[in-house]
């Protein structure tokens, strides 16, 4: 069984972006670059393909597919057009959503009278609006927090990075972490319930 689970972008933070010159690398041939990249982005492509594939075993294969294509297409990365991790999942989505495409359906096969039993899993107008209002202010109240503060709670929830993690990246102690996720946390929840 592949191991999904590894792949954190080794730097906390900085000018330049790890993923971007590991892809730049690849494009080159560098194979230890490739197997880095895989590392350090795997599971999250694999998310990419999970939400769109209902089989593990079908999001499994694509992920094989994407980084065959990676591999070969690499060179053709623009970082002035999209950012590495951007392009990659570009390429997953497009991939699972190929499979998709080939792979038989039940609904598309479904008698038409049974059309107004087949839910649509797709927001309303309305539950549209009132995402986009949350989104809305909960970027105005993370843009109200420190820097410190609104990188660390972003890598941690975003990128599913741990305390641990955070810590050897921003070569801070582990409590120092851990107080000032709490504190953030606490100042977010203050201006959400404004």
């Amino acid at each position: 069984m592949t191991d999904y689970t590894a792949a954190r972008p080794t730097e906390f933070s900085g000018g330049s972006d790890p993923t971007s010159e590991l892809l730049t690398a690849v494009g080159r041939g560098d194979a230890s670059a490739f197997e880095r990249l895989y590392r350090e982005t795997s599971s999250r492509l694999f998310g990419v393909c999970l939400r769109l594939l209902p089989e593990r075993s079908e999001a499994e294969d694509v992920l094989q597919e994407v980084y065959a294509t990676v591999w070969r297409k690499a060179g053709q990365f623009d970082a002035s057009r999209a950012s590495a991790i951007t392009w990659l999942a570009m390429i997953a989505r497009n991939k699972a959503i190929d499979r998709l495409r080939a792979a038989p359906s039940s609904l598309k096969r479904a008698p038409i009278e049974l059309i107004d039993e087949i839910a649509d899993s797709a927001p309303s107008p309305s539950a549209q609006v009132e995402s986009a209002d949350e989104n809305e202010r909960l970027r105005l109240c993370m843009e109200e927090l420190d820097a410190r503060r609104r990188q660390l709670i972003r890598t941690a929830f975003f990128d599913g990075a741990t305390y641990e993690e955070l810590a050897q990246r921003s070569g801070s102690p582990l409590g120092s972490i851990k107080s000032w996720i709490r504190r953030g946390l606490i100042q977010l929840r203050a201006c959400l319930e404004r």
